[in-house]
């Protein structure tokens, strides 16, 4: 977390618009407890760890209650990490948005039946990250 906040500190003067935060997996975890603090303008993140592998009765998402900064996570269907149905019994803010793969995994791979390759499916999050984006 202080990484974050010192490299956030030494990024901020050098950008002139607008400046989002966010990682995939553990590295959006991290931003998303700072992206407030930081008063950051938006947040991304890419399979997010919900709860630990295997453990969906301990979720990590108390702050996601109440954050502020406007967040997109793209999130696969059934990313063990936090499936769709999981996520879906947890009280997220409304700053939040949830995007999903369809059959995705933590890394977005969708399953071969699917139709989907996995480059269909980081093409279609770099789409929603763009349009996020681009309202903020």
């Amino acid at each position: 977390l202080q990484c974050w906040r010192e490299v956030y500190q030494h990024v901020r003067p050098l950008v002139a618009g607008k400046l989002a935060i966010g990682g995939k997996s553990m590295g959006g975890r991290m931003a998303s407890l700072v992206a407030d603090e930081l008063g950051a303008d938006a947040l991304v993140c890419l399979g997010y760890p919900f709860y630990a592998a295997g453990k969906p009765e301990k979720p990590r998402v108390e702050h996601l209650a109440g954050l502020q900064t406007p967040t997109l996570i793209v999130q696969g269907e059934r990313d063990a990490l936090g499936n769709r149905e999981a996520v879906g019994r947890y009280a997220l803010s409304p700053a939040i948005e949830v995007q999903w793969l369809a059959t995705g995994d933590h890394d977005l791979k969708p399953l071969k039946a699917s139709g989907f390759s996995h480059e269909q499916h980081l093409q279609a999050a770099a789409d929603k990250v763009a349009r996020f984006l681009d309202r903020q």
